[in-house]
């Protein structure tokens, strides 16, 4: 079967988590980069991996890659790929985003214009056309200039894959799906071990523990551009991803996993979200503030996302909020704590260092991973 190329975006900082992913998958990785990951597989794969990845952005099928350091470079590289071997003759196709870092091409909107120009092009000679119809499948294109390489990938996706289709309810500051996901994956948490979001908010980091222990696919219940690409995807494929991942699914299993937030109106959405997950009934969500934080039993973790002070009213309110999670946390025998967060005080105000560290972008937002390590359990013990 015909192999492609595909690139998958992730969260800077989270490249290691998301080729463990692909990895397991069965697929092979050939290149991991700033906030992505290239891997080899077939048309199945695509299917996979949209179905499947926890943590990527998207799926790209990688058309070509060249240099260009001129518009004119630009038109007669695009020109020159094989975009027959992936748009129908009525294909509806379009550079939906296009980023140029550190490259001499740098007007989104003219690179996005010279590009489809050259694709019509292209497709005008070789179905001997005078016209493109685009009545036919979407196919949107992602374009990225990196030191004046131009990298184009055919979005599989569509809609970012973080939008796994549960959250239709938010809070102010809602952290994505993908990236929850990725914390909890670099944790050594595992299903047999408690888990607590004191700032659950809208659910995220309970949520996707819950589909992480059962075992549910993230891409289960939302659609893909791809499923209409019937000219080298065949439809079973998508349906075969699907039922890989039913037979897959456990959600009969016992967990603790628990959120809560001090705002009752959260609680109530994260329970929603929850239920519209179809994990409702694997969560315990209480309206609590984090200053009431505590667990009888050992070896838990706190997985969190707590306020940064982003509007200036909240900022005067951070060393007394942090000094909470310290106190709070330090009363938790032999536990550990999984903590995001942009301000730049935040172990000061905990009142301790953290074991390790790691700059994570959410978003345009530089912030920091704190990793608070308890000891592992002795073998045997579940609590």
């Amino acid at each position: 079967m015909k192999t492609y190329e595909l690139i998958a975006p992730c969260h800077f900082g989270m490249e290691s988590v998301l080729k463990r992913e692909i990895q397991d998958l069965g697929y092979d990785v050939t290149l991991v980069e700033d906030g992505k990951v290239t891997f080899i597989a077939d048309a199945d794969g695509i299917a996979r991996a949209n179905v499947f990845l926890r943590t990527a952005e998207r799926v790209l099928v990688k058309v070509g890659k060249f240099r260009a350091e001129t518009f004119d470079e630009l038109f007669e590289n695009t020109k020159a790929l094989p975009w027959e071997e992936f748009l129908t003759r009525d294909a509806k196709f379009w550079v939906a985003k296009a980023a140029s870092i550190k490259s001499k091409l740098f007007s989104p909107s003219d690179i996005q214009s010279i590009m489809k120009k050259a694709i019509v092009e292209r497709m005008k000679s070789v179905y001997k056309v005078s016209w493109c119809p685009e009545t036919g499948a979407e196919y949107p294109l992602r374009v990225t200039l990196m030191k004046d390489e131009v990298t184009v990938g055919l979005d599989t996706s569509g809609v970012s894959l973080h939008k796994r289709g549960y959250r239709l309810l938010s809070s102010k500051a809602p952290i994505t799906e993908t990236l929850a996901a990725a914390i909890i994956m670099l944790s050594p948490w595992k299903q047999d071990r408690i888990l607590v979001d004191p700032f659950c908010g809208s659910g995220t980091f309970p949520i996707e523990a819950a589909m992480l222990a059962a075992n549910i696919a993230p891409g289960m219940n939302r659609s893909f551009t791809a499923e209409k690409w019937t000219n080298f995807i065949d439809k079973k494929l998508w349906y075969e991803a699907i039922d890989e991942a039913n037979d897959l699914m456990d959600d009969t299993l016992e967990v603790d996993i628990q959120g809560y937030d001090i705002d009752p109106a959260m609680v109530k959405i994260a329970r929603q979200n929850a239920k519209d997950a179809g994990v409702d009934h694997m969560i315990h969500f209480q309206q609590r503030a984090v200053a009431e934080l505590r667990h009888p039993k050992k070896y838990g973790f706190v997985i969190t996302n707590p306020p940064y002070g982003e509007r200036i009213e909240e900022k005067d309110n951070l060393p007394r909020l942090y000094r909470e999670i310290g106190e709070a946390y330090a009363k938790l025998d032999s536990w550990s704590m999984y903590m995001i967060t942009s301000y730049e005080d935040a172990e000061k105000y905990i009142g301790r260092k953290a074991d390790k560290n790691r700059k994570i972008y959410n978003g345009m937002m530089k912030t920091y991973l704190y990793q608070f390590m308890g000891p592992k359990p002795p073998k045997g013990n579940k609590n």
